[in-house]
């Protein structure tokens, strides 16, 4: 059996598949969407990161793969609903990068709270602005989590260790499970009207995709800061600098964004924003933990018909 990598992946993750028999593999730093769809004929399954698209065109070139890994979470670059048509079953690798993205998230807030990005650059360009740069505490401030899943929860426990009062909006998690946490559970308006904080980590969905859009932002206190390590589609990225320009939101940081990498965006390089090249599932650990989980995940589906962590299990009753 053949698989193939087109994005980059851990050398742990090659690893295990070096000492599996019976496996080949192709494995790329970034393959060219032209010559994935070249050689697509040639996979029994496919490893994969977020730079590939995985869309109809894609599919129709991979007439033998049965099953893709997902080394992370998110899979919006899976058109999942052809895939469970085709009959292919996508996994994801929902564990391994919840504390990067969780660590990320938190590093991203105190950031934006203490300006610590300018005051860097300032040093650099031999000022000493401390009036300038005076920020504000996280402690005793509200903060709205949207999307209360691992990532959600992981942050959570964080922002408490810096006396930080959580609220939090999931409409798939019961509420006596945020109760255990120490966390009420509230609908979006309640919590986009309460937050001094607001962290993004839900799924782009129909519903959820441009959440954070001119008129939920009018529904917020004026100064609210907005975190997105999620995905980029979550917010109408336009709206967002408009409203950082006006003053009702006092800033944000942003790790994903609607276009990757970024061209034209609005958001890039205005004041009161801080910024990283999608950094969320950029640890060293992290990078080890999804590259051996997704090879595990797509080695158990091909080699015994073992499905673990599947997105798409409507596919499942077609088998």
């Amino acid at each position: 059996m053949h698989i193939i990598i087109p994005d980059n992946l851990h050398q742990a993750g090659l690893d295990i598949l070096d000492a599996t028999d019976g496996i080949t593999y192709d494995a790329y730093t970034k393959m060219p969407r032209e010559d994935l769809l070249a050689d697509a004929g040639k996979a029994d399954g496919l490893i994969i990161r977020s730079a590939s698209t995985i869309d109809a065109e894609m599919f129709d070139a991979l007439t033998q793969v049965k099953a893709i890994a997902r080394a992370g979470v998110g899979v919006d670059n899976i058109d999942l609903n052809v895939a469970t048509e085709r009959g292919v079953v996508v996994m994801n690798a929902p564990d391994g990068n919840t504390i990067a993205t969780a660590e990320e998230t938190l590093a991203l807030m105190l950031a934006l709270a203490r300006h610590i990005p300018q005051a860097h650059q300032s040093m650099l360009d031999n000022r000493w602005d401390r009036k300038l740069y005076t920020g504000t505490e996280l402690r005793a401030k509200t903060l709205g989590v949207i999307g209360f899943g691992r990532v959600g929860q992981a942050v959570t426990r964080r922002a408490q260790a810096f006396d930080m009062n959580v609220i939090a909006y999931d409409p798939f998690v019961k509420p006596d499970v945020a109760e255990e946490k120490g966390v009420k559970l509230l609908s979006l308006a309640d919590v986009l009207s309460q937050a001094d904080y607001i962290t993004l980590h839900a799924v782009v969905t129909d519903d959820t995709k441009n959440m954070i859009n001119a008129q939920s932002i009018a529904t917020m206190k004026d100064g609210v800061r907005i975190i997105n390590v999620a995905r980029g589609k979550l917010i109408n990225e336009a709206d967002l600098a408009a409203a950082i320009e006006s003053g009702k939101v006092a800033g944000a940081a942003v790790d994903v964004y609607s276009s990757e990498p970024p061209e034209n965006n609005p958001l890039v390089g205005l004041k009161g924003v801080v910024h990283t090249p999608h950094l969320g599932a950029s640890s060293e650990e992290a990078q080890v933990a999804v590259a051996v989980q997704a090879v595990e995940n797509l080695l158990a589906a091909m080699q015994k018909q073992e499905y673990n962590s599947v997105v798409n299990p409507a596919v499942l009753e077609k088998r």
